[in-house]
């Protein structure tokens, strides 16, 4: 397998010389794709080649994205990196599991990617509920927090020494393939467009707390095109029998 498959991304990084040094430790382990979501100071900027020491042209490819799920939404498989443990059910992994997991899906031909936050204060639940599973390195539990690109060159390098492995494990998808984050994305725009019709998320100071715990049930799911389908045609008859029995009285 060609070691040059995983996928970077930067969530609102704020210095340009992180960014450089990121770049630079990625081309150490061989990868070159880089995502960069609202950097703070713009892009592209000048005060990230000094630190890419040789890595420019990572800089002058990275793709600048104006949402997370933007950035992300090509790929099947997200897992997201933090010092901290947000509340809400997530598998947590040490980064040498974690990078042998996305290696051998990567094996299969699926898309992978790591999610960074920034450096002020990392990511907020919100990205971090895009994200199947969780990173953590470990560290000083009284100084927890690394640079972010000392992060990304752990993550990396646990990449590049998985990367030529054997699959452990082979998830079958048949004639379908995974889906993407932008189809879950316009199936949870869809779910939650018809729940609101319904008065199910009618409490607003829980509604966003509801919606994030519905999407990590589905993002634990690993769902194929097909599934995401079903149950989008699920969710359409369910409406129409419910629009129907309105009619009729019903309810």
């Amino acid at each position: 397998m060609d070691e040059n498959t995983l996928v970077i991304i930067l969530v609102e990084p704020q210095l340009g010389q992180n960014i450089g040094a990121v770049a630079r430790a990625m081309l150490n382990f061989g990868l070159t794709d880089l995502r960069l979501v609202r950097p703070r100071d713009g892009w592209p900027n000048p005060e990230a080649i000094p630190l890419s020491a040789g890595a420019e042209k990572i800089l002058e490819n990275a793709q600048v994205c104006p949402s997370t799920l933007a950035a992300i939404s090509d790929l099947n498989r997200i897992f997201a990196t933090s010092s901290r443990i947000p509340d809400m059910i997530k598998s947590i992994y040490a980064p040498n599991p974690a990078l042998q997991r996305l290696a051998s899906t990567a094996q299969q031909g699926e898309k992978v990617g790591v999610l960074f936050g920034g450096e002020r204060c990392g990511l907020c639940n919100e990205d971090i509920s895009l994200c199947e599973a969780l990173i953590k390195i470990p560290s000083k539990p009284d100084f927890p927090s690394l640079n972010l690109a000392h992060a990304v060159a752990l993550i990396a390098y646990e990449w590049f020494v998985h990367a030529s492995s054997y699959p452990t494990q082979i998830f079958r998808t048949g004639r379908t393939c995974l889906a993407t984050r932008e189809d879950l994305g316009n199936l949870f725009s869809h779910l939650e467009e018809e729940l609101d019709r319904t008065g199910f998320l009618r409490h607003q100071k829980k509604r966003a707390n509801m919606i994030r715990n519905i999407r990590n049930i589905f993002q634990r799911a690993r769902l194929t095109e097909q599934e995401v389908r079903t149950l989008r045609g699920i969710i359409r008859s369910l409406t129409g029998e419910s629009q129907d029995m309105k009619k009729t009285g019903v309810m």
